[in-house]
């Protein structure tokens, strides 16, 4: 069941309430009476299990998210190559 949060426009009280979400607003506020506004809060929200990006693509594993050191190294030699100089016409 949600919980939902609502401000007392005259005691700027803060009340959270379970409600469902076919119930009504409230529209009154239980200390002094005053009219309640609906508040839009941040949510806490988990992803947990498998097939999610935080467990399946969000970290490096060892389950072939790297390439392999072949690649890795014939990349690093390619890389690490001196250039051929360039002549300047003077």
């Amino acid at each position: 069941m949600p919980i939902y949060e609502y401000e007392c426009l005259n005691c700027k009280r803060i009340e959270e309430v379970f409600q469902k979400m076919s119930d009504a607003p409230l529209t009154t506020c239980s200390h002094c009476q005053g009219k309640l506004q609906k508040l839009i809060s941040h949510s806490s929200f988990h992803l947990k299990g498998s097939g999610w990006y935080v467990t399946d693509y969000g970290g490096s594993k060892s389950g072939g998210s790297t390439p392999p050191k072949e690649t890795t190294a014939a990349c690093a030699k390619s890389c690490e190559a001196p250039k051929p100089a360039v002549k300047k016409d003077e």
